[in-house]
Parts: structure tokens; sequence; C-alpha cells
């Protein structure tokens, strides 16, 4: 999430970390391990402290973790792609009063579609 907020492709973080894209592919999906060495470099290029990497964790997340049974768990929908480029265009808009309408524009519509 925090490699497109800041608008990095995979393919330039790999660069970056003289990684493929396919290896950061398989670090964002889980299906390798990143060491420590690689999470203090990771850290530097998106220029957060390592402790970042674990602020939401806590004592029972700690140990081995198991993927849940089945696929029935919904994402959350701040991690999705749409939500960061959603973000990301919001925030690109420099006219405060334009942010506050869309601002207002969304929250109608969503509110609409709950009846």
């Amino acid at each position: 999430m925090l490699r497109t907020l800041r608008g990095l492709t995979q393919e330039k973080l790999g660069k970056a970390l003289g990684l493929t894209f396919q290896q950061v592919q398989k670090y964002e999906r889980g299906t390798n391990r990143i060491s420590a060495s690689r999470l203090h470099q990771l850290g530097g290029i998106l220029d957060v402290p390592v402790s970042y990497f674990f602020d939401e964790m806590d004592e029972a997340d700690a140990g081995p973790r198991r993927a849940p049974a089945g696929n029935d768990i919904e994402p959350d929908p701040a991690t999705k792609r749409e939500t960061l480029e959603l973000i990301r265009a919001y925030y690109a808009i420099d006219n405060p009063s334009h942010r506050k309408q869309l601002y207002e524009l969304v929250k109608a519509i969503a509110a609409s579609g709950r009846g």
C-alpha cells in the first residue's frame, strides 16, 4: 500500500532494491519472506522506519501465521489499488474548494446508495 501511495511501481521499487518486479510481487503477496536487511532497505527507499512495517502487529500476531481456510474473507478496501489511486487523485486536486465539493459529492452518493 505504501509503495502505491508513494507513486512507485513494482518495477521501480524492484530496480531500487536490485530485484525484478516479480520478486517484489512475491514479497507483496507474502509468497516470499522478507529478511530484516531487506526491510531496512525498503524503509530507506519508502522513507519510513523499519518499525512502520510492524505498527499494527500485536503480540498475538508475532507467532507463525497460517493462511485462513477458504477464500471467503474480503480484503480490506483500503488496500485495494482503486482506493489508493482514488486517494492520490483526490490529493492531486490543488483547489481546496474543489476537493471539498468532491468529498461532499462522494458522501452524498454513498448515502443515497444505502437506502
